[in-house]
Parts: C-alpha cells; sequence; structure tokens
C-alpha cells in the first residue's frame, strides 16, 4: 500500500486497478532504448510478472540511451542485465529474461501467455513477427519505435487493424533502418518508452485504450504531436489469416 501509494490516490485509480497490475502477465521484446525505460516504469508501478527478450549484449554505444546499463555491464546480454536491476528496483515483481531472438519457434509459447506485448525493438522483420503471432493469437499489442527525433506508436487488439495493414511489407523500401545506422538522440526512444509504459497501465489497470487503431506521431524537434486513425485493409494477409 506505502509503495503504490501516489497511485492510489488517483482519482478512477483503486485498489482493484492495482491488483490487475499485480496479476498481469507483460513481456517486452526489445531491451534496447525503449525496452530498458519501459521496464523500469512497469516494474514501479507494480506489474506482476515482466518477460524480457532480447539476444544482444551491451555495446558501449548503447550507454548513451539504455539507462538500465553502465560501463561495468559491457559484454554482458541485456535482458539478463535489465531483468537483475528490476529485481533490484521492485522484489514484489516476477521478472524473467530470454537471452534469445524472437523467432517463428518460440514466439508463439512466449506470446501466447501475456496480457499484454509490449514491441520495442528496431528491426522490421522482428516488428513484422511480433505483429503475425500477436494477431494470431488474439493477443494485445502496443508498439513503439524511435528514431533520430521522432517516434511512433500504436496499439492493436481484438479485431483491430495489424501492424501490416498500416505498413504493408512490401511498401517498405528499407527494412534495414535502425538507430545503428540513422542515429539516435538520446532522450528520443526515452519519450517514447514513457509514452508507452503509460499506454499499457491505462489499460492494464483500466482497460483503457487510446490507441487502438490508432498511430501516434512525435517530432521531438517542433515537440508537434498527431493521432492518426487508420483502417483495416481488406487485403492484408495477416488479417485474412485470422
Amino acid at each position: 500500500m506505502h509503495l503504490y501509494a501516489r497511485q492510489l490516490l488517483l482519482e478512477g485509480w483503486d485498489i482493484e486497478a492495482q491488483e490487475k497490475l499485480k496479476f498481469s502477465n507483460i513481456c517486452i521484446v526489445g531491451c534496447g532504448g525503449i525496452g530498458c525505460v519501459l521496464a523500469e516504469l512497469l516494474a514501479r508501478a507494480g506489474v506482476g510478472k515482466i518477460t524480457l527478450i532480447d539476444p544482444d549484449t551491451i555495446e558501449m554505444s548503447n550507454l548513451q540511451r539504455q539507462l538500465a546499463f553502465t560501463p561495468q555491464d559491457l559484454g554482458f546480454y541485456k535482458a539478463e542485465t535489465l531483468a537483475k536491476r528490476l529485481g533490484q528496483i521492485n522484489p514484489n515483481v516476477q521478472i524473467d529474461y530470454i537471452n534469445q531472438a524472437l523467432t517463428e519457434n518460440n514466439a508463439e509459447s512466449i506470446i501466447g501467455q501475456q496480457d499484454l506485448v509490449l514491441d520495442g525493438c528496431d528491426q522490421f522483420e522482428t516488428r513484422y513477427l511480433v505483429n503475425q503471432i500477436c494477431v494470431k493469437l488474439n493477443a494485445p499489442l502496443i508498439s513503439a519505435s524511435a528514431i533520430g527525433v521522432q517516434g511512433q506508436m500504436f496499439m492493436i487488439e481484438g479485431d483491430s487493424a495489424c501492424y501490416a495493414c498500416l505498413f504493408p511489407p512490401e511498401h517498405q523500401e528499407d527494412t534495414s533502418l535502425r538507430c545503428a545506422d540513422s542515429g539516435v538522440l538520446a532522450t528520443t526512444p526515452n519519450v517514447m518508452a514513457s509514452l508507452q509504459a503509460h499506454h499499457a497501465l491505462l489499460y492494464l489497470g483500466l482497460g483503457v485504450m487510446p490507441l487502438r487503431q490508432k498511430l501516434l506521431l512525435w517530432d521531438g524537434l517542433s515537440f508537434k504531436q498527431r493521432i492518426l486513425s487508420f483502417e483495416k485493409d481488406t487485403d492484408c494477409p495477416i488479417c485474412q489469416a485470422r
């Protein structure tokens, strides 16, 4: 009660909402710039179980924006290192980690156990796979991305349009675009992670979905933010498979 006292003081957020967090299982795909802050915020808020997925190890260039890591962590797995930090922050939260990439072989067994999937990876191939499996298993998904000084976020849930409806794979000119190639300001992924964590708490605690079938666009130079509605693509192979 004392740990979550400031949340319980909120109008509309009561013990029932906090208990919903307590009994929630979520997984975070990607423990980089977005994943680090996202995981810490949700652990501090009291989400019951968090599964972290990332095959990468920590490099010097990660320290500019990935707040969970220090120079002493170089060379260690991101997911495992982040899990240890979260355990120190809130020992009431169960933290699992997987030092492997999400693939077609393991995606269903991992995602099938989740109340919410949070995608913060920086690879199109993985993002499309997460979308495909979430649609197949009817698992809610909130996806966020950040590159340069811009970010995007959206949610799919139930029979809503999916990521492939919004960004058909055949229309993506450069699916290799990553922060490692194009750069990213230290603050950009952290802004998007905070927005993603906020949306996750609204959904898990209150069942609120402001970005269901909507795309949020954030521009870090102008501080402009837009929310665009999008429709289901009747030719989308992912939605048709569902």
